[in-house]
């Protein structure tokens, strides 16, 4: 269904934008989708951006007399000390002056902006929810003692996700979040981070190669940014554990904000690993160069384990074809052995031994990568969940679910995002890693599989034969 309607949505974006990571990014293709499809997208943000194109979306950025915007970061800042009330009062101007329909708030502050709009102004609010701050605000730093940062984060992951009249959520694991805070099923939905297809179709790995002397060199690559969170730390380690089964071994970091103190501080722990000569560091990657740079990697790294959200990294490594070892927090849209290799969380060791066993095997590599990408195709590209999103709008503005919408959400939108394989003597679906079939037809736990998997796969609560129709109520506007 490519609904006729045609709406003016409000995107709140309280962070730099666009920018070259996370949200940001996701913001920038969620809006750029939606304006294909004929919407009018207004964005409100800051007046922090970089140079990166945004095809026919109106931005619109708050600006605070005399004080220059700083750089890019990620993260809290006392900056947003001004943006946000500023973003606050502005939001209710546009919503008037452009006679917006919804309002769609990204992220907590997002949410806390957007949430005045839809109560003075009478409008409907999409909140996406991409993270847990009970578990990312501490990591930053900013807010000290850090039982103080833990429980801000706690009350803000208890208070503002019931902000929105309706609630899209990046992962199963979020969802399941939200639901122990109180959050109605009945509004709530998963919609992942996208990703453009096309960005990835060619890249040129070996001018990357020649650019920083990798030669032909076994190249595992990370490409992101170097907050805490991201865990660079069980990267160097897991490298290490590489090297020793794999010595010619080389690990690219490209980074995808300067972030030149973790860098100083992840140099000098790779150095007292014995590692220096192994690990190359790239302060930042410009966005038009990262298919160039994913193209050069033979093994990409999801490190961060324990992710509610969904790494946008991890969407741009299956975009580009690439076989990807991650720990199973990060491995969202991951199945072991099916379309890349999933380590238990914290298991720094066995990370590295995944990479080097994928280094070893180049025909494991390309089937894996080969699925990887097959599994964006539908599901995880920008131009079918933009879809959905509008069907959401549509749900939201009219109050109502008639059965037209639910196909369109059942077309456009999975019930879940967890791979899992169907066992075809059961009719349910049950997620097993690790686990393969001896000849008696008894199953043995093992710490790896290292066999392809080849039993079906599908995500959860699909079924080929079968038509699932979501109750969805929301709640007036």
């Amino acid at each position: 269904m490519n609904t006729h309607k045609k709406y003016r949505i409000l995107m709140v974006a309280a962070c730099p934008f666009p920018a070259n990571h996370g949200s940001a990014a996701s913001i920038r293709e969620m809006s750029e989708a939606l304006v294909r499809l004929g919407h009018e997208v207004h964005v409100l943000t800051y007046p922090i951006k970089e140079d990166i194109p945004v095809m026919g979306v109106h931005i619109h950025r708050v600006h605070v007399p005399f004080m220059k915007p700083g750089k890019v970061k990620v993260g809290p800042g006392y900056e947003k000390f001004l943006y946000d009330p500023l973003m606050l009062i502005k939001s209710l101007h546009l919503i008037r002056k452009y006679n917006i329909d919804v309002i769609h708030a990204h992220n907590y502050e997002g949410a806390l902006i957007g949430w005045f709009g839809k109560f003075l102004m009478r409008r409907p609010m999409l909140y996406n929810a991409v993270n847990s701050m009970a578990d990312e605000l501490p990591t930053y730093n900013f807010i000290k003692p850090r039982k103080l940062a833990v429980w801000l984060g706690r009350f803000l992951d208890s208070f503002v996700p019931h902000l929105g009249t309706y609630v899209t959520v990046v992962s199963d694991a979020l969802k399941d979040f939200l639901l122990a805070q109180g959050v109605s099923q009945q509004r709530m939905r998963v919609v992942p981070a996208g990703v453009n297809l096309d960005m990835f179709a060619r890249g040129n790995g070996a001018k990357v190669r020649l650019q920083h002397g990798l030669g032909s060199a076994p190249l595992v690559l990370y490409t992101g940014a170097l907050d805490d969170f991201q865990r660079i730390d069980y990267l160097l380690k897991a490298m290490q554990r590489t090297l020793q089964l794999k010595p010619d071994a080389h690990l690219l970091i490209a980074g995808s904000v300067k972030n030149a103190d973790a860098q100083q501080r992840y140099q000098a722990m790779a150095q007292a690993l014995g590692i220096t000569a192994h690990v190359t560091f790239v302060e930042v990657v410009p966005l038009t160069e990262l298919a160039d740079y994913l193209a050069a990697g033979d093994v990409t790294v999801v490190p961060r384990p324990e992710c509610p959200g969904h790494p946008v990294k991890l969407l741009n490594y299956m975009a580009a074809g690439k076989a990807t070892v991650s720990f199973k927090g990060g491995a969202k849209g991951l199945h072991h052995m099916y379309n890349g290799y999933l380590v238990d969380d914290h298991d720094h060791d066995h990370l590295g031994e995944g990479i080097a066993f994928l280094l070893e095997q180049p025909e494991l590599r390309r089937t894996l990568a080969a699925n990887a990408r097959l599994t964006i195709l539908g599901n995880f590209d920008w131009d079918t969940l933009a879809q959905g999103i509008a069907v959401l709008y549509q749900i939201m503005l009219e109050k109502r679910v008639d059965r037209v919408m639910q196909d369109a959400l059942a077309r456009y939108l999975r019930d879940g995002y967890v791979l899992e394989y169907t066992d075809k003597r059961n009719a349910d679906s049950t997620a097993l890693y690790g686990v393969c079939r001896r000849s008696s037809g008894r199953r043995k736990t093992q710490t790896f599989m290292r066999s392809l998997e080849r039993r079906k796969v599908l995500f959860s609560g699909a079924r080929p034969d079968s038509q699932h129709y979501p109750d969805v109520q929301v709640s007036g506007g």
